[in-house]
């Protein structure tokens, strides 16, 4: 039988459809990518937004009417925070974000019986990390998972429901995994979680901590993190990170809005003051380092002034990217609650300026990179006429006439850029 799986949302996600698609060939499904004529789909949910929610919910009912026969397998978030809506749908098995581990083997007990499945259990407190089987992702960065859970009730985010409270990874399953990875000739760890930050807590460890273990071994050159709280980014923590050389200097630091009345609303755990502090740190300690953030829009509240005093905060800081997106309303988190929310029209005006000042943004980082040399990994080839490849700082790079191919290691220099897209750079040497 085949199964393709259909993955929505975050690098979390991804990493665990993948480890869900090696358990299916494990157990003799043949994966394909034409999930319109597959026999088993599988669909990863994610529920940060309502739109995500409503892209499963079509996705769905698009297959079953295509396809009646096939076993649809709806997973997640979605289901999670929102089960009876889940339920109203026409999958075969529905389970949450738990229990994705033995989802190959509830789908071979639903093909002997074809009784519906739904198993969607409490938001997960006080349980233990949910270990998933290693594989390979095929990508040229190998992604590796090693916290789950959030409990910090931010007032427009239902993840915390979804994805319940902090359960952090044993060090030396990380390690074990980085092992795997490296042997399947990934040169780049990058270290994903719900709350990447808060790893370790829940055992008396931090998130430096697992850096430095993935450092530690062998093949490794670069280790690179996901999005992080910047409230948890204290002196400490800094300095420990600054002092494992292969740690990328990239940091995405989330900070949603650069007004601290706003911030208070969103339950946010920092003051715009106290958020230049911790930028000012990683700027001292990792010279030349690149800042990253999310930042929303047209949250509940946002007046006009609020808006522009994040424009001039993250021209301030001087963010080499962000990504800008708009708020939308969440049933079941605080904010929902509310009655003053922004109009559709000025959240949408707003969000075009702040892309607009985005893209700027991201230009003028680029530029400054012109005449100077990084160390830049290959990714997967896409044409014979150049290879694209990435900067520990994580800005995209195309070398043309060249023959690298993926996870070569070169030196380059930045020539030039490509407006806000890339920059153009040439080969030094082979490293």
């Amino acid at each position: 039988m085949k199964y393709a799986i259909q993955t929505f949302g975050c690098k979390v996600n991804q990493y665990e459809s993948s480890a869900i698609g090696k358990a299916m060939t494990d157990r003799g499904f043949t994966l394909t990518e034409d999930y319109l004529t597959a026999d088993i789909v599988i669909i990863n949910s994610c529920s940060v937004t309502d739109n995500s929610d409503k892209k499963a919910e079509h996705l769905i009912n698009k297959i079953k009417r295509s396809n009646p026969f096939s076993i649809v397998c709806l997973c997640g978030c979605f289901p999670q925070s929102f089960p009876e809506r889940a339920k109203s749908l026409p999958a075969d098995i529905i389970i949450g974000t738990e229990h994705k581990t033995a989802l190959a083997d509830t789908i071979m007990s639903f093909c002997e019986n074809r009784a519906r499945v739904e198993n969607i259990p409490p938001r997960p407190v006080g349980k233990p990390y949910e270990s998933y089987s290693y594989s390979d992702m095929e990508k040229t960065r190998a992604f590796i998972k090693i916290e789950d859970g959030c409990d910090r009730f931010c007032s427009y985010c239902i993840i915390p429901t979804a994805r319940g409270s902090v359960r952090s990874r044993d060090l030396s399953d990380i390690v074990k995994e980085t092992k795997f990875q490296v042997q399947m000739g990934h040169k780049e760890i990058v270290l994903v979680g719900i709350n990447l930050s808060c790893y370790g807590i829940d055992m008396g460890l931090r998130l430096s901590d697992a850096v430095r273990a993935v450092a530690d071994v062998d093949g490794v050159v670069r280790v690179r993190l996901s999005s992080l709280e910047p409230d948890m980014m204290d002196d400490r923590e800094m300095k420990a990170l600054s002092e494992i050389p292969k740690l990328c200097p990239h940091f995405h630091l989330a900070l949603q809005s650069g007004c601290d009345d706003t911030l208070k609303r969103m339950n946010r755990r920092y003051t715009t003051e106290e958020y230049k502090g911790v930028v000012a740190g990683l700027r001292q300690l990792f010279p030349g380092c690149s800042i990253t953030t999310d930042i929303m829009v047209g949250f509940a509240g946002e007046t006009e002034e609020e808006f522009k005093a994040t424009m001039d905060f993250v021209r301030e800081i001087g963010f080499a990217s962000m990504h800008v997106f708009t708020y939308s309303v969440r049933q079941g988190t605080a904010a929902a609650k509310r009655n003053d929310f922004v109009d559709k029209n000025t959240a949408a005006r707003r969000y075009k300026e702040m892309t607009a000042l985005a893209g700027k943004m991201k230009e003028e980082y680029f530029n400054s990179l012109i005449g100077k040399e990084f160390e830049v990994l290959i990714q997967k080839r896409e044409s014979e006429d150049y290879a694209n490849g990435l900067t520990p700082q994580y800005a995209p790079v195309r070398i043309y006439q060249s023959n690298a191919k993926k996870h070569d290691l070169i030196r380059v220099r930045i020539k030039n850029t490509n407006g806000a897209q890339f920059c153009v750079g040439e080969e030094i040497k082979y490293l």
